[in-house]
């Protein structure tokens, strides 16, 4: 399985759901959180060529996993958002021991940052780990601290702690420090942000399987795997 970084650039999306546990407006973006019997749609006529473009893998993904494989996951996400951190707790592991690591799907994960300052700078954070190649053991690293911690915008997502996972991690934390103090990644982050909205994106997590938009996360929710699978029968 690989992993391939480099300085990134790229655009955005993210989920609607119906069990609704929070809501935080920021500007024109909802949180909204627990989607039951949502459909899978694909992406069809409105904002076809905005999302034609965010859809494509763009050079400067960081993709997990084989650049040829047949099926290729985009999720949008916040690492503040405890449904993302659902997801990545109980649905990605399956996505990469059994899809990923088989060669059959590319894993792309793209900022949607919009629950605060701190989601902001986790997402600087991880870009300055992409910087040197680390990019999905620091996102990784991420989303462990906030499933531990199970609260948003409560002031642990520090440089403090952003040091402490890069030397945990085994990046060069003198240059991950002049990264993230002087802000390298702050417009990545927010373009990434205003590109999500341009295409209507308003909440966390968001995947798209070749194309087939998932919104929300449902209890046993099993849509994205679905999707994979759904995908792979058609190649």
């Amino acid at each position: 399985m690989n992993e391939q970084s480099s300085a990134p650039s790229r655009d955005i999306l993210v989920p609607i759901s119906i069990l609704v546990a929070g809501i935080l407006i920021a500007g024109s973006v909802i949180y909204v959180a627990g989607l039951n019997n949502a459909p899978v749609a694909p992406v069809t006529t409105q904002g076809a060529n905005a999302f034609a473009a965010i859809l494509t893998p763009l050079p400067d993904d960081a993709v997990l996993g084989d650049e040829d494989a047949p099926v290729t996951m985009i999720e949008y996400g916040d690492y503040q958002c405890p449904y993302c951190g659902v997801f990545f707790n109980d649905i990605e592991p399956k996505i990469r021991d059994e899809y990923v690591k088989t060669g059959k799907v590319k894993l792309i994960f793209r900022n949607f940052q919009f629950l605060g300052p701190e989601s902001y700078a986790a997402g600087e954070a991880a870009e300055c780990a992409r910087a040197q190649g680390k990019f999905w053991t620091y996102h990784d690293a991420l989303y462990r601290v906030e499933i531990a911690d199970e609260h948003e915008n409560n002031g642990n997502l520090t440089r403090d702690l952003f040091m402490r996972l890069a030397e945990e991690t085994g990046l060069d934390s003198v240059s991950f420090g002049t990264c993230i103090d002087s802000h390298t990644y702050a417009s990545l982050v927010e373009s990434e942000v205003e590109g999500g909205r341009a295409v209507g994106v308003n909440a966390t997590p968001t995947s798209f399987v070749n194309g087939t938009l998932i919104r929300g996360l449902a209890q046993n929710d099993t849509r994205v795997i679905d999707a994979i699978n759904a995908a792979l029968k058609g190649q």
